[in-house]
């Protein structure tokens, strides 16, 4: 009854669990400029983004398990390693989901200051943290289905900027403004956050159907989407000369304001919050099913394996949400720093059971294999 998402829910889902849309980009352009923007946001993927993409498609449809990546180092590696790799994805994760109530928080206030003034943007960051935790105790489906129309709704107002800004001409003037501050290591590593998360789709193999054929084609369908949504917007916006020292966290609505008045500001803006909500959620989805299997293998109470009639972890959702909501004042540069780091070596561990599987179960069937057999798997 739980194996219920279906190719296009997943895709959806895992845009989320990824990207949530262009934002996040703004301080990239910020610190590198358009050109260097472009031409990361293409590399990115290409070192750190499609390996992860055929890692997680091979072992996800060779051990479509609940858990994911906790059982493929467990099996791969032992028990001692599925442990660190999962306490080091939680640790991620709590600085991972402080961002996105921040990000919420930076879009509203781009068109309603007052709204989150003084402790104001606090309540409806808490607020966001307690709708995608309701969102999440409806269960798997309701998360898929639910991503589906979000993604409409987020990705639409940009498809509106790109056609005005490839249509608009310059609009930043004469010649193009050099950086007052370049930081190409500051960018890099702001890529790799907008690219991070591709691992986190297998911790639901339990509850997708048909995960040995799903799994690949879902992840190649999100890599592609995401590349796009990426590139095509910053490449509109470059034509248009708009200065990058003026991208801020939140520029999206600036630039929309620029290129196309204030009724495309708002949709950005308020896309701005569709994405934080859509990620927060997605990724509350994947994260939650981590105790849930922990408890399951005895290393944490029992109650975190308590289902409700969606089949969905109840115990584990509401225990996470509270130590995310805890958590979340942190503020956004400092929680991407250690998100990547904890993150970075959370998918090394993956790797290496990626490896270990293929020397210690050769015979194991692999509807999808990562090309170049064990060499390749290595490289």
């Amino acid at each position: 009854a739980r194996r219920k998402l279906r190719i296009i829910p997943l895709i959806a889902a895992t845009y989320f669990m990824v990207a949530g849309g262009p934002y996040g980009l703004e301080d990239i352009v910020q610190k590198t400029g358009y050109a260097a923007t472009l031409l990361i946001l293409v590399i990115t993927p290409l070192l750190w983004s499609l390996p992860t993409a055929l890692m997680v498609s091979e072992l996800a449809t060779a051990i479509p398990e609940e858990g994911g990546f906790y059982v493929w180092v467990r099996r791969g590696m032992g028990r001692f390693w599925g442990f660190q790799e999962t306490w080091l994805t939680l640790a991620g994760s709590i600085f991972e989901m402080a961002l996105y109530p921040n990000l919420c928080i930076a879009y509203i206030g781009r068109f309603m200051p007052g709204v989150v003034a003084g402790h104001r943007g606090l309540l409806l960051g808490f607020g966001m943290i307690a709708l995608c935790t309701a969102w999440n105790v409806l269960g798997v489906r309701s998360v898929g289905e639910g991503s589906v129309w979000l993604n409409i709704a987020l990705l639409a107002p940009f498809v509106a900027l790109i056609i005005i800004a490839l249509g608009s001409g310059r609009t930043g003037g004469g010649v193009p403004v050099p950086l007052r501050h370049v930081d190409l290591l500051g960018g890099v590593l702001i890529a790799m956050w907008n690219y991070m998360g591709w691992d986190n789709l297998s911790t639901i193999a339990g509850e997708v159907e048909a995960p040995q054929r799903t799994y690949s084609r879902a992840m190649f369908g999100a890599v592609i989407l995401v590349v796009v949504s990426y590139l095509l917007p910053v490449g509109a916006v470059a034509r248009t000369g708009i200065d990058p020292n003026s991208w801020t966290t939140g520029g999206w609505v600036d630039v929309a304001q620029l290129i196309g008045g204030g009724a495309l500001a708002v949709g950005i803006g308020v896309a701005g919050v569709i994405g934080a909500i859509g990620s927060f959620g997605a990724l509350m989805l994947s994260f939650t099913r981590l105790p849930l299997v922990m408890a399951e293998d005895g290393f944490l109470p029992r109650v975190f394996t308590r289902l409700d009639r969606k089949g969905a972890p109840w115990v584990a959702i509401l225990a996470c949400a509270i130590l995310w909501a805890i958590c979340f004042p942190l503020g956004f540069e400092k929680s991407l720093i250690l998100d990547v780091l904890l993150t970075g070596l959370s998918i090394l561990l993956e790797f290496w059971a990626l490896v270990a599987l293929r020397i210690r179960e050769p015979e194991l069937k692999r509807p999808f294999r990562v090309p170049g057999g064990t060499l390749g798997a290595i490289a």
